[in-house]
């Protein structure tokens, strides 16, 4: 009688298939998309718009920072507990390892109950359907989104096991409040991995799914209380659990513990998701071809190539193990917010490098910096002034001529044309010591030290570094002084003082290694080195910066602990500007003070704050 009953079902189920595809096929014809589709071969891809998270490591390899606008922790189906799976299955698709993509017996009932209430409500959707549907389809109530779903849905099993499904669903799944994936719901929900999980807990986040909104353990808690229950209940009626199991684990209290973002020292990782975009640049040829272009145009478009290669590394989801120093970045963010906080909108911006490997160590772009806003270290291009001179002026001079500190040089006015630079305070001087002439940072000298060198070879020396705003235009008299028609920013000078640490030059970095979610390496800096100046002239710079520290402009620096200390100052025109840029035995600095929107800091000059910023920030 049983199989009488079930082959008279199944003929009647068939009939009404037929009768639904029929339905379904009136309203394909007169769509033309659908045509198209059907016409074709179903293209099964893997899915292309899901972002998972970005970490950010510091040097101890703890997660100080997270990019993301969706949390996800993809997991393999192994390492998904089996209880976890049979709450999903058992209350979305009991017969999911047995169907073909589609139930036909289920899309019957739900017709049925459409077709009685006049609606197209969604029903009868397997866990493939549903995978379909979140990966391909959209979410709108029709039979024709229905039929598309039903044909991705054979296809996706055609070509894919059981096993894919069902951990491509338990990842994909929405969870609420931008989460997806049962593994990124544990993280979130419970601040837990999902394997350490109570058999409650677990029932309380397959809640969620089913109405994101309605199950929003946030909003709307009791809902979901209610539901884990009846999942429980679920898992009893199925014998996963027994009756005595289930009761237990209701009563247990439900405890969320939200995961907040991690956004810990913002200035550093803002600093390194822009370096990141310059080591794809770098590894992967963009650089090059940005050398190459020969219209803004043309290296607009590279730009654009490249900020969409980068977007979709980051939104691939990368681990970027950094040399950030979490306590020294600490401690200079909290000691640079003193020295400048009484003084109404005055910014200020540093970047400190270890001379050992020229890893970017803390990073200040800002005070009360917050995540998304401008960082001065590397955004703010300013006029360098005297702090250019080691670069452009003295460093080039030293080499050519194998001058000393006691070579004797000009500091008599001079003029190039109708550009005729003056000294601070407009004194006038004769000859001197190239040491007299760089520790009171005398303009009339270093002019004249640029003009002995010759400009092609002074911007020869210049382009070795990473200033990217100097252009050809700036190459001009005004540029020994730091007269530039942008300038530079504190890092780029920071990294071009490392050169003075021993006459090698190779970029400053704060990223050590970028990595795939899954452990692969890859891009890291690349560590050759090149020999921009003289071993020698190298150790007569650091002499000159040692004796400006000791004697000369920058005399209130102070570093205890320190076994070397050198540094140049720099004031623009107006005093828009103060800047001290030079190194210890362990790290080079360069720290520039001002406002946003230059104005003048005469009344500041005297203070020497920027020169008590990098007493503090070198500290060893």
């Amino acid at each position: 009688m049983k199989k009488v009953f079930g082959s008279l079902f199944i003929i009647a189920s068939i009939a009404l298939l037929v009768v639904l595809f029929q339905k379904i096929g009136l309203e394909l014809k007169a769509s033309l998309a659908f045509s198209a589709q059907f016409d074709q071969a179903v293209q099964i891809t893997e899915p292309t718009n899901q972002v998972v998270p970005t970490i950010l490591k510091d040097r101890n390899g703890q997660v100080f920072a997270e990019e993301y606008t969706e949390w996800r922790e993809p997991l393999k189906l192994a390492n998904i507990p089996e209880f976890m799976q049979d709450l999903f299955i058992y209350s979305e698709d009991e017969s999911f390892y047995d169907h073909v993509g589609f139930d036909i017996a289920a899309i019957t009932r739900a017709f049925m109950v459409n077709n009685s209430s006049g609606e197209s409500a969604q029903g009868g959707s397997t866990i493939t359907q549903q995978l379909v549907r979140m990966r391909y389809l959209t979410q709108e109530k029709t039979y024709e989104r229905k039929m598309l779903e039903i044909f991705y849905a054979y296809e996706l099993e055609r070509k894919s096991s059981k096993e894919e499904i069902l951990n491509s669903y338990l990842n994909e799944m929405f969870f609420a409040n931008g989460v997806y994936g049962v593994s990124a719901a544990a993280s979130y929900y419970f601040d837990k991995p999902l394997d350490q999980l109570s058999r409650a807990q677990m029932a309380f986040l397959a809640a969620i799914p089913n109405n994101p909104s309605l199950y929003n353990p946030l909003t709307n808690f009791e809902n979901t209380k209610k539901r884990q229950e009846r999942l429980l209940d679920k898992m009893a009626e199925k014998h996963v659990a027994s009756k005595q199991q289930v009761a237990i684990w209701k009563k247990e209290d439900i405890h969320l513990t939200i995961k907040k973002k991690k956004q810990n020292h913002p200035a550093y990782s803002s600093y390194v998701m822009n370096e990141l975009t310059w080591l794809v640049a770098k590894r992967d040829g963009y650089e090059k071809r940005l050398d190459a272009a020969k219209t803004p145009q043309q290296r607009a478009n590279i730009n654009k190539e490249l900020k969409k290669h980068v977007d979709k590394l980051v939104n691939d989801g990368l681990i970027i193990e950094t040399a950030l120093d979490p306590t020294k970045q600490a401690r200079d963010t909290q000691s640079i917010d003193r020295l400048i906080s009484g003084h109404n909108d005055l910014q200020a911006a540093t970047v400190v490098i270890d001379n050992a490997n020229r890893e970017v160590v803390s990073v200040y772009g800002g005070k009360n910096f917050k995540r998304y806003e401008f960082n001065r270290s590397y955004q703010a291009v300013r006029q360098p002034g005297s702090a250019i001179k080691p670069i452009l002026d003295y460093a080039p001079y030293i080499e050519k001529f194998r001058a000393t500190p006691d070579t004797t040089v000009s500091g008599a006015p001079f003029c190039r044309k109708d550009y005729c630079p003056e000294n601070k305070g407009g004194v006038t001087v004769g000859d001197m010591s190239l040491e007299t002439a760089f520790k009171y940072s005398y303009n009339t000298a270093a002019v004249r030290l640029f003009d002995s060198v010759g400009l092609p070879t002074a911007f020869r020396a210049l382009n070795q570094f990473d200033f990217r705003s100097v252009s050809a235009g700036d190459r001009r008299y005004t540029a020994a002084l730091g007269g530039f028609e942008y300038g530079v920013t504190t890092s780029e000078l920071a990294d071009a003082y490392t050169s003075f640490v021993n006459g090698e030059y190779y970029r400053s970095h704060a990223i050590r290694k970028v990595k795939s979610r899954d452990g692969r390496t890859l891009y890291t800096w690349p560590d050759t080195k090149k020999e921009v100046w003289a071993a020698s002239t190298a150790a007569t710079m650091r002499d000159l910066m040692q004796e400006t520290v000791s004697s000369g402009t920058a005399n209130a620096i102070s570093v205890p602990g320190a076994t070397y200390v050198g540094a140049k100052t720099g004031t623009t025109n107006n005093f828009f500007d103060l800047w001290t840029a030079g190194l210890t035995d362990r790290y080079t600095s360069a720290v520039w003070i001002g406002y946003d929107t230059p104005r003048s800091m005469e009344a500041l000059d005297q203070a020497k704050i920027q020169q008590h910023i990098f007493s503090s920030i070198m500290r060893p």
